[in-house]
């Protein structure tokens, strides 16, 4: 059974900026809000999206899933 501590940091929601709607993690484990939705970039390893549509929201560990992070604002 997982605990808390064994789980992968993950930002909240909480801190999102109004109307960033999108989460996302990339494969280097920095998680990013987007305010419209990105477009998964398989050979960069990363979500992209217009650089004004963007903002760190922290750094997470690496994760080989990275590409089934996506979320929407709950």
């Amino acid at each position: 059974m997982s605990t808390p501590a064994d789980l992968p940091w993950t930002p909240d929601w909480s801190q999102a900026p109004q109307g960033w709607n999108w989460l996302a993690q990339d494969a280097d484990g920095r998680w990013f809000w987007y305010r419209s939705a990105p477009q998964l970039f398989w050979a960069g390893g990363l979500w992209r999206s217009n650089s004004r549509n963007q903002q760190l929201a922290g750094q997470g560990a690496p994760d080989a899933a990275w590409a089934d992070s996506l979320q929407t604002r709950p």
